[in-house]
Formats: C-alpha cells, structure tokens, sequence
C-alpha cells in the first residue's frame, strides 16, 4: 500500500489527475453535479415531515419508524467508499450518471412499496444511488475547477445545494396531496438531469490498476448493518442478546475490513491517511454532522407534529427557516476564505447548532412554535458553516487525483453518524419518562453536547 505523507501532499497537488481526453465545461458541470445533490438531498429528507403518514399507510410500529428514516444514510454510508474509489478508477462521469439514474428509478419504486420492508429496501437503494452521484460530484468539480480560488467557489455552492435540497425536500414533500407523489416527482427529476448530463459532462479519472476492492465493500456494508440494526433494535432493551451480538459483529467486521484495506493492491481507502490531521478532521466533521445535528434534524418536524399539533406543511415551512438559512450561509460562506481556515469554520459551525439547541429547550412543550424561531436561526447559521466547510476541507485533505475517494470518506462518516444519531435521537424521544416533549428535550442536550465535542476535536487537530 502506498504511504501518504506530506512529501505525496505536496507532489500530488501540483499534479494534475490523469483523465481522458476531454475538455470539462465549468459551469455546466458544477450546474449539473448540485442539480442532482440537491434531488438526492430532497429524497433523503422527504420522510422527514411525512413520516407519521408514512407509519399509518405502511402500519409501522414505533420502534420501526427509524427504519424509515434510516434506511437512505444506510446506503449512502455502506457504499461511499466504494463509489469513490470506483469513480476515481474507472471514471467519474460514468459513476455520476449512474447514480443519478439508478436514483430516479428506485425513488419511483418507494412509491409503490406497501409494507415497512419493502419501503426501507427501496431507501437503501436511493441511499447507494445517492452515494455514487455525491462521491462522484466532487471528482468532477476539482477536475473542471483546477485552481484553488475556482475550487472554494465551486464546492461552496455544491455544499450550498446540500443545504438547499435539505430545505426544499421537507417543503415540497408537505405540499403534495399524497406522500406517494413526491417520490414519482423526484425520481422524474433524477431521470431529467441525468439525461442532461449524458451530452454534458466529460469525463475524468485516476486509475491505479488492479481491481475493484469488492471484499473490503461487503466487510465494511456489513459492519454498517450490524451497527444500524443494533441502535435500532436498542431501543427496546440494550443489554438484550441480539443488540450485543449485532454490536459484537460490527466491531469484528471493522476489524477485518482494516486487514482487507491493509493488505489489498487498490483499498477503498488508504489507512494511512488516518495519520493526517487534515483527513481526520474532515472525517471527524463529517461523524459529528450526522451524529449531532442530521440525527436531531431528521425527527425533530415528527416531533413538532406529534407535540405541537402542526400540519406537515406547516412542518415543512417551519423548518425552511433552519434549512434555508443553512443554504444562504453555506453559499456566502467563501467570503471567509484566508480569514478562517476550514477546521476553525467547522468548529464555530458545531458551537452555533449546539446554541441554537439549547435555545429551543421547553420549547415543545410551550404550545408555541414561536418559541423555536431563535434556536433554529441559530443552528440555521451553524448548519450552513458546516456544510460549506466540509466539502473543501474533505478534497483538500487527499491529493487532487483521489478526489472523489476523500469526498466518499467524509460523507461515509456524515452518514455513520446520522444513522447512529436517527436512531438514538428515537430511541431518547420515545423512550423518556415524562412524554415526548420532554424527551425531546433530553434529546436537544444530547445532541448539544455531542457539538461541543466536536468543536474541540476538530479545534485540536490542527495541520503540523
């Protein structure tokens, strides 16, 4: 295996990435790479506002709710890596537009499911279709953007878009008559852009040679089962036999998904990279996103509707003003290039949402949603930072011609953290003596502490 030091940092970001010869259209393509983030963006949160309604046509218990809710991250972490690492080697364009379809034909068919299981399956797919357009996106972009300063624009817009499908995705599924519809209207949508992107993008790659690392993807999708399965089954009981088994299997699966990654001619990724500060800041910023603010966010507008008696539309334009204000910062956030770093963006960014959470305290159980408008303009503005740092921050740390595999690593961990959050974010709410309102609460001072936590880590691990 190769060993990444500074001495291949610095070689490789003069180094161009070895690609076909083909000329990128800049705009076009950062037009298109945030078109399809945002569609995927808004299928991964369209359950959010819908889910009572979801669990009533489908007849989901409550301790399976977090399937519902889970089963897109799932598949987004479990295939990330790979799908970077594939995009990398066999070209990235080619791994873009297959996602993308693949993401339009399988959000159609979530609108035909009829059962809890076939409805998570069908979200698990979205979520691995999802995981090859965004791990692909941000390989396209550093190759048609070769500069630093067209580099900080364009993945702060993509990082902005991330913000935006994460806006619109709850608005637009409010306003649909019946939940069904809105997985017909993204996956038309998905269908379009890919379509688009077939007489647009050109493509780009870096090959290593050798094969794809197929063992090390199945070990490490495993894993990611096994630890999904036992926070959701956790609920219910923690020193039950099945959540230690299923515990117990995570961990022996990551361990041999270290020896295949070791040992293999081409890793999904290089370990040796774990002793970069840079790359595991990025992957640190990206655990604690989806730890403390995806898995708190993902249901919290359930809750509002359970507590405060909101309508999902209402629902939905409530929580525009968390998700909107995340996309206008995220967009302006590269202003703040040369006066902040990234690391101390992510920081600030993970304060703000654990500021703006406290702030919301006792609000659910106030019967006032008003009470909610300061902390969500707060976690609003921390949220945006968030993403707009993490993208330039994940293709910075690994040289430019594995781009698309540092994208990968960053949102695997982004989505690890949101399904280990969705579900203790249920299992709190639910679970709480003293009703949802309160649980809520305790919920809110988890996810609190857990950004204060991940202040300081990615504080202290500063580039040597």
């Amino acid at each position: 295996m190769t060993r990444f030091n500074e001495r291949t940092l610095s070689s490789a970001s003069v180094a161009p990435a070895v690609s076909e010869p083909s000329v990128p259209h800049p705009r076009a393509t950062l037009a298109l790479t945030s078109a399809a983030t945002a569609v995927a963006l808004m299928t991964y949160t369209a359950p959010m506002v819908t889910l009572p309604d979801i669990a009533a046509a489908l007849h989901t218990s409550p301790s399976a709710q977090a399937w519902l809710l889970n089963g897109t991250p799932l598949g987004l972490a479990a295939l990330l890596l790979v799908a970077g690492s594939l995009a990398d080697d066999y070209g990235r364009r080619r791994i873009f537009l297959a996602g993308t379809f693949a993401l339009g034909i399988t959000t159609a068919l979530s609108a035909l499911t009829s059962s809890t299981w076939l409805f998570t399956l069908t979200r698990i797919a979205q979520g691995a279709a999802s995981a090859a357009l965004l791990a692909s996106s941000l390989g396209l972009i550093v190759h048609a953007f070769p500069t630093p300063r067209g580099r900080l624009h364009a993945t702060g817009v993509w990082g902005a878009f991330v913000s935006g499908g994460i806006a619109v995705g709850p608005l637009v599924a409010g306003a649909m008559p019946d939940w069904r519809l809105i997985y017909g209207v993204l996956g038309a949508a998905a269908i379009v852009v890919a379509a688009l992107g077939f007489r647009t993008l050109s493509e780009s790659r870096a090959p290593r040679g050798g094969r794809p690392d197929l063992a090390g993807a199945v070990t490490f999708g495993l894993a990611l089962v096994a630890l999904v399965a036992a926070l959701t089954l956790g609920r219910d009981g923690w020193l039950r036999a099945p959540v230690g088994l299923l515990l117990l299997a995570a961990v022996v699966l990551v361990g041999v998904f270290a020896l295949v990654e070791r040992r293999g001619a081409t890793p999904m990724i290089d370990l040796s990279l774990l002793r970069h500060r840079p790359f595991l800041a990025s992957s640190a910023g990206g655990l604690f996103t989806g730890f403390a603010v995806i898995g708190l966010f993902s249901f919290l507008p359930a809750l509002l509707q359970q507590t405060l008696g909101l309508s999902a539309m209402d629902t939905a334009w409530l929580f525009l003003l968390w998700s909107g204000l995340s996309f206008a910062v995220a967009l302006q956030a590269r202003r703040l290039a040369g006066r902040i770093s990234s690391r101390h963006q992510l920081a600030l960014g993970f304060l703000l949402h654990a500021a703006g959470v406290l702030t919301m305290l006792g609000a659910l159980d106030s019967d006032s949603w008003l009470r909610l408008l300061p902390g969500l303009v707060i976690a609003g503005v921390g949220s945006g930072l968030l993403n707009a740092a993490l993208p330039l921050l994940s293709v910075e740390s690994v040289p430019p011609a594995r781009a698309a595999m540092g994208s990968g690593a960053q949102q695997t961990f982004r989505y690890i953290g949101s399904c280990a959050g969705v579900a203790l974010t249920i299992a709190i709410a639910t679970s709480a003596g003293g009703g949802l309102a309160r649980g809520a609460d305790i919920a809110m001072v988890v996810s609190a502490g857990l950004a204060v936590v991940a202040a300081v880590s990615v504080g202290v691990l500063r580039e040597r």
